[in-house]
């Protein structure tokens, strides 16, 4: 029986226990409490960049001899930088997606699984062998050290540093940073993955749109969806308010057959006929293009005119364009929300308005 005294292990688990209980800690404040912006930037950045690196490297070490401290912590930065981006790539394919909550209860989950592995393990060594956690931790004299954990040390040093300083300024700066709007497409199950390759003429598709309003103001957005040039489908009047998400799906159709053509969604804030946001994607359309089908109007007031989809060229202007189709410009522009009818840049889509015969 072995007396206790300053330099003997409090316990072979009491690191590993902190880890855990700071990974709860962080979950707790996070969904529960997270007015508490202070407690989230420091919980935070210690549950991403050290904890989970910190129970692998006590799990594939578990003998207090196979690492020096500064070994052990250096490696513990480098494995968690490297385990929670591949916990956020093993999310992408899988149902949960890549998700605040997700992202928690996984990078917990491993945490939880590793810190147990380590506790076996340790738990079958001799006490003299086990990694353990000190009553009393005597950190060696800076001359005592070799000059690899003097890089190493330093190294962890900057690395937390600037990784602290980096939150602290993500987190105190939204008041003057630059005003924006995300804008994202999804494949039709929600995933960054699963966009259409091969579509039929007249078959519908689906794609899952995302917008985010960082305009510092409310907003109004519209999104039009072009196939080949040709208008697919359009989404009118999407009211966010200052750090609104929206997410939902667009079902576009294609209607004329042709390889390699061009799905392009073009994101407008009403009132402007500048895109603030573009998106591409390639399919191949297959089948027959649709038999044009001529029926007689019952008069020629009851003749629904169609609008007609219509791409800026270099060089157009409303003007021309509305010469040839017979439309003035100040027609168009209503139409397309143009603030400015002398303002047209190429690659902006239209809705040209027919006249009636």
């Amino acid at each position: 029986m072995h007396c206790l005294d300053g330099n003997l292990p409090v316990s072979r688990s009491i690191d590993l226990l902190l880890a855990v209980s700071c990974a709860l800690a962080t979950i707790l404040v996070v969904l529960i409490v997270p007015i508490v912006a202070p407690a989230r930037i420091g919980l935070g950045l210690i549950f991403v960049l050290f904890v989970p690196g910190y129970v692998l490297v006590a799990a594939l070490f578990p003998r207090k001899d196979d690492l020096d401290l500064v070994e052990r912590l250096t490696l513990s930065l480098g494995l968690s930088i490297a385990v929670v981006p591949l916990v956020g790539l093993a999310l992408n394919y899988s149902p949960w997606g890549i998700r605040l909550n997700p992202i928690l209860a996984f990078v917990t989950l491993f945490i939880v699984l590793a810190a147990s592995v380590a506790v076996y393990r340790r738990s079958v060594l001799p006490s003299d062998e086990a990694m353990s956690v000190p009553a009393k931790l005597a950190l060696p004299k800076w001359s005592q050290v070799r000059t690899t954990d003097r890089l190493l040390g330093l190294l962890l040093v900057l690395v937390l540093a600037v990784s602290g300083v980096g939150a602290y300024l993500a987190a105190t700066s939204s008041g003057g940073s630059e005003e924006f709007t995300e804008f994202y497409v999804l494949g039709a199950d929600g995933k960054a993955e699963g966009y259409p390759r091969t579509v039929r003429v007249g078959d519908k598709f689906t794609l899952i749109l995302g917008v985010v309003n960082h305009e510092g103001e409310e907003t109004t957005y519209r999104v039009q969806a072009m196939i080949g040039g040709r208008l697919a489908a359009s989404l009118d009047s999407l009211h966010l308010a200052n750090k609104e998400e929206w997410e939902g799906p667009l079902a576009l159709t294609a209607t004329q057959p042709g390889s390699n053509q061009k799905v392009e969604l073009v994101l407008y804030k009403v009132g402007n006929g500048v895109p603030c946001g573009t998106l591409h994607l390639w399919v191949d359309v297959e089948g027959s293009p649709p038999e044009a089908v001529v029926t007689e109007p019952l008069s020629c007031q009851e003749a629904a005119p169609s609008p007609t989809a219509r791409v800026a060229q270099p060089g157009d202007a409303l003007m021309s364009i509305g010469a040839v189709f017979g439309v003035h410009l100040t027609e168009i522009a209503a139409d397309n929300d143009i603030a400015n009818p002398n303002l047209l840049y190429p690659g902006q889509a239209l809705i040209v308005p027919s006249t009636s015969p």
